[in-house]
């Protein structure tokens, strides 16, 4: 596999709260530059980076980040509203504590507002595996997949840990056939970026893999 291979699987990423126009225009840059998948950012800045970008690059951000316990009311305005200001991509997060007590239908029928409200635009469900057992992983597979989401992904970010090799196993074995992978979270050497997609994962979360390809010359 080539660099430019796993560079266009990349998103692009910057989520830091402190994450100001300017490095988000520098992330944009780069993410153009080494042609990765998308770049992924906070809902704020999406009107600007795709007024900057003017569809060189697809624009992702994020819905009920990080924790996921926003109403369903809530995450379908937000998605509506980044939709609406040029988001190509959107990554939400499930409610973990419904996942806990077992509440799936309700896990799903938010999926599916939050689809409809992506208007067509690509929508991957951020599950937060390093809070799960496997049992929950495995159902939430069922869930997406029942749900019609475009990708399953492991992980924000911001919790405890991101995503393991494990997980994209997991998730090979049990999402359907039209539901994509994302890994997000710890990804950080182009070995691990080779590992996540060999094992199946179609999208990799990351602000790593540029940075190495531009300070070890790789392209």
């Amino acid at each position: 596999m080539n660099i430019q291979d796993i560079l266009s699987k990349c998103d692009h990423t910057l989520l830091a709260v402190t994450a100001t126009w300017e490095d988000i225009r520098a992330l944009i840059d780069d993410g153009i530059k080494y042609k990765t998948a998308s770049v992924c950012i906070p809902p704020c800045y999406v009107r600007e980076a795709k007024q900057y970008a003017q569809d060189k690059i697809a624009i992702c951000t994020v819905i009920g980040f990080p924790n996921g316990y926003n109403s369903e009311e809530v995450k379908v305005f937000e998605t509506a509203d980044a939709v609406s200001n040029g988001a190509d991509e959107i990554d939400m997060v499930i409610n973990i504590g419904d996942l806990k007590a077992g509440n799936y239908q309700k896990i799903q029928d938010e999926i599916v507002a939050v689809k409809a409200a992506c208007d067509g635009k690509l929508l991957k469900v951020i599950i937060e595996t390093c809070l799960l057992t496997e049992q929950e992983k495995i159902k939430m597979c069922e869930i997406v997949t029942a749900a019609n989401a475009d990708y399953i992904k492991t992980s924000t970010g911001f919790s405890k840990a991101g995503a393991t090799r494990e997980d994209v196993i997991i998730f090979s074995k049990h999402v359907g056939k039209d539901v994509k992978i994302k890994a997000a979270g710890g990804i950080s050497s182009i070995k691990d970026a080779e590992d996540f997609v060999s094992l199946g994962a179609n999208r990799l979360g990351t602000s790593r893999i540029v940075k190495i390809v531009k300070e070890e010359g790789l392209l």
